[in-house]
């Protein structure tokens, strides 16, 4: 087993466990403990441990939010074929919004080049690559800039929602479930969240299996609000079943 699938698996049991031991890990996969140690080190500089004695937390028991360049560099190969499955879900010329997140962010990497559309997005990051691309008429929407996500927020990013109408938008999150719905750490973004799903016609969720396991402070969403689930086939059969029967159609890339 590699470094990086031994790293994706601690991380999965710490999120369904809530806290991983170094000594049962080290069993668990047969390794030294000082190779978990480097794991659990390099999971805290991605952002999505905590070290702690004798084990890890993952961030979200803790109350952080992990940086969007550090979810950026977990589950990449997940997140690629997430955003080419999205594709589909793209219309021939029109309108979509695209939200900020990192597997979104993969989707604005790979949009085809023969098509013709107005792009609104909330991330100036993400903006900067779309308004290279002579095909793509792309609005930005303003406001304050969060940090921790760059996703732009607050009332001059709402106001200008309020009053567009796009024919697709694709979503992030950062928590999902049946029960709790779409869920995300900040009021305000889940306000922006929220605005841009009215405004779309269809809205389609981009979301990795490991978001299943998470509920964060503010629901954005309900299950029944979103059409398209796109994630990972990490998840497993039953859970997208529940998912499924919630309303949106589940495609597992």
């Amino acid at each position: 087993m590699y470094a990086e699938e031994r790293q994706q698996q601690i991380l999965r049991m710490a999120r369904d466990a809530g806290r991983v031991d170094v000594v049962t890990l080290a069993e668990e996969f047969d390794v030294t403990t000082e190779t978990i140690r480097r794991d659990l080190t390099a999971l805290e500089r991605a952002g999505v441990l905590r070290r702690v004695h004798g084990g890890a937390i993952p961030v979200e028991r803790l109350g952080f939010e992990p940086a969007l360049a550090a979810r950026d560099e977990v589950l990449t190969a997940e997140k690629e074929r997430i955003a080419k499955a999205a594709l589909a879900e793209l219309p021939e010329d029109g309108s979509v919004i695209i939200d900020a997140g990192s597997t979104t962010g993969r989707l604005v990497q790979v949009l085809p080049a023969d098509r013709e559309l107005t792009v609104v997005v909330n991330s100036p990051p993400l903006a900067s690559v779309l308004a290279a691309r002579a095909n793509l008429n792309v609005i930005m929407l303003g406001g304050r800039v969060r940090g921790r996500t760059l996703a732009t927020v607050d009332d001059w990013a709402l106001r200008p929602l309020a009053d567009l109408h796009v024919d697709v938008a694709f979503m992030a999150t950062n928590g999902c479930s049946v029960a709790k719905g779409l869920t995300t750490p900040d009021p305000a973004e889940a306000a922006i969240k929220r605005a841009m799903i009215a405004a779309a016609q269809r809205s389609v969720l981009l979301a990795d299996h490991t978001k299943f396991t998470n509920t964060c402070l503010a629901r954005f969403a309900t299950l029944a609000e979103i059409d398209v689930l796109i994630t990972d086939t990490g998840l497993d059969a039953a859970t997208a079943a529940d998912v499924s029967a919630a309303g949106p159609q589940v495609v597992r890339a």
